[in-house]
């Protein structure tokens, strides 16, 4: 079988699994967040935390919530990094330093776990386990509890209240991440990933010294790794590690987790909007994307030619055997069209144009299928500047879901595509004009450039990989790239919920013959081609320097 169609059924495989968990999991979902019945464990967390889960919030309220709690989950993570040399289970780690601990907690509340250390050398299993990995589960549920305020900013009307946050970060964390990871985690383990407490031990000899390894709990942080798109890994080498990912089925499963609540989401979204035909064209349009971007970077891992690279079937460089060319690329894909982060391979050593992707795929927004949760609303903002952009084109108020697109509602959507390019573009600029900073590149010319312009990419649009040749642990990249990774998080979440509060406001306007119909496919075509202008217009010309200036040249 040649590598080619080897990728293709992979392919079909992971589709047909995503289509089967489909409709019962974004069916489930649209029961949690609808529900009005709470569980005992959740009633115990109420009264631990002192909320009222029946009482509704309007939007200022629910940002409070989400901004708190997460201002909360950032000091103590940061203060349990500062302390690990003091803890029980810090196998003889000392603490970390405070702009390491800064950047490590920003980036794992924000669900961006960009890691600019070597998790095997660093971290404890304290750290690991009851900070980290927690993080995984909470800033997972925040993204989608903000993403379920927003639908209900579409479901309800005459009312600004968009439900309650404690009650949605409960049930999401309970009644889906949990159960979801249990099951991974079992898969994983018996795929071959290690699950234990093991401390420090010797492996064997290498170039005249000892080579040590520690164990860890990686299958159960794995499984929320993926499954939460958080992507920060046990181990430096991430799921590229086969403590990690073991093996090529334990790959494709991997990218089942990542995938698996950004698509089913739009279900959820068509399901408590009372229509499931709005929910296909979201996911349409993000399959579209997602589907397009893989075989384009298959096509060019594949065909980049050369005779070493014909030997090797192609450009292996930076991959594992384990996966090959097919299954890194569908797995470069699927962690940088969400906001996972996770690696099975190197991004900085894929063709120019391969790397250019992966690049661009963050640059989109992560909407196809996104982050859990933020893969959800970045998608709903996007579908209500098409909607205003055909209703310009037509002469007519552009209306959505039943909801006039006014002037305040297209401020606050332009805003929220606005902040995460300011971000990428201005600390790029800023970053090559310093002296200091373009010290830890590893390369020259367009693909230096390209390190840099890639790590606060993924910083800004919480992704969290990096391009594997940026040596980021300085105290410009752990601060600057931190900053970026919480204004990239937070501030889209003000104009999201700002919006969902203006939405729920409205009184519903009855659809006439003139209304255009955002559940067809022609609307998810205009809807594809929005997002692909808007992001070409942005981006094109730091692109230009960097990832297509190496690909014309190579």
């Amino acid at each position: 079988m040649s590598p080619q169609l080897a990728g293709v059924l992979q392919l079909t495989a992971l589709i047909a699994a995503l289509a089967l968990a489909y409709r019962p999991l974004g069916d489930h979902m649209a029961k949690v967040y609808s529900s009005e019945k709470n569980y005992t464990p959740e009633k115990w967390i109420y009264k631990v935390i002192g909320a009222n889960p029946a009482a509704e919030m309007r939007w200022p309220a629910y940002l409070r919530g989400v901004l708190a709690f997460s201002a909360v989950s950032v000091l103590f993570l940061y203060l349990l990094q500062r302390i690990q040399g003091s803890l029980p289970g810090s196998l003889g780690f000392s603490s970390i330093d405070p702009d390491q601990a800064f950047n490590t907690a920003a980036s794992f509340v924000a669900n961006t776990n960009w890691q600019s250390y070597y998790g095997e050398q660093a971290m404890g299993h304290v750290v690991q386990t009851g900070g980290l990995a927690v993080q995984n589960f909470l800033s997972a549920a925040v993204g989608m509890a903000v993403a379920v305020a927003l639908v209900r900013g579409f479901a309800r009307s005459r009312t600004g209240e968009l439900g309650n946050f404690w009650a949605d970060l409960v049930r999401g964390t309970v009644r889906i991440l949990l159960p979801i990871s249990v099951i991974g985690a079992l898969v994983l383990v018996a795929c071959g990933a290690i699950q234990n407490f093991s401390g420090i031990h010797q492996v064997g000899q290498f170039m005249g010294g000892t080579l040590e390894w520690n164990g860890g709990a990686v299958a159960s942080q794995e499984a929320i790794k993926e499954l939460g798109t958080n992507g920060g890994g046990y181990f430096n080498a991430n799921s590229a590690h086969p403590f990690e990912n073991p093996n090529p089925f334990s790959n494709l499963f991997e990218i089942f987790l990542i995938l698996l609540i950004p698509f089913a989401l739009t279900r959820t979204f068509g399901r408590m909007v009372g229509s499931l035909r709005q929910g296909y064209a979201i996911l349409g349009a993000m399959a579209v994307i997602w589907i397009g971007f893989t075989a384009l970077m298959m096509w060019t891992e594949f065909a980049h030619r050369g005779p070493a690279f014909e030997i090797a079937g192609g450009a292996m460089e930076g991959k594992e055997t384990r996966f090959g060319i097919a299954g890194s690329s569908i797995f470069a894909v699927a962690t940088t069209l969400t906001s996972t982060g996770a690696v099975n391979s190197f991004h900085s050593s894929y063709t120019g144009f391969g790397g250019g992707i992966t690049m661009l795929g963050m640059q989109l927004g992560e909407i196809a299928p996104g982050g859990v949760g933020s893969g959800l609303y970045g998608m709903l903002i996007m579908a209500v500047i098409a909607v205003f952009l055909a209703g310009l084109m037509v002469g007519r108020t552009p209306e959505y879901l039943g909801k006039k697109i006014g002037t305040r509602q297209i401020k606050l959507a332009a805003c929220y595509i606005l902040v995460t390019p300011a971000l990428v573009l201005g600390f790029t600029a800023v970053a090559m004009a310093l002296p200091t900073p373009g010290d830890s590149m590893t390369n020259s010319g367009a693909h230096g450039f390209s390190e840099i312009l890639y790590a606060y990419t993924s910083g800004a649009n919480n992704n969290g990989s990096a391009f594997a040749g940026l040596n980021a642990d300085t105290q410009w990249f752990n601060t600057t790239i931190g900053i970026a990774m919480l204004l990239g998080r937070f501030l889209p979440m003000v104009f999201v919920l700002a919006l969902a509060g203006s939405l729920a406001e409205q009184k519903p306007v009855p659809e006439t013959a003139g209304t255009l119909r955002t559940d067809k496919p022609l609307y998810a075509g205009l809807l594809v081609g929005t997002i692909l202008i808007i992001t070409g217009l942005t981006y094109f010309p730091a692109l230009a320097l960097g990832p297509l200036a190496e690909g014309l040249a190579s």
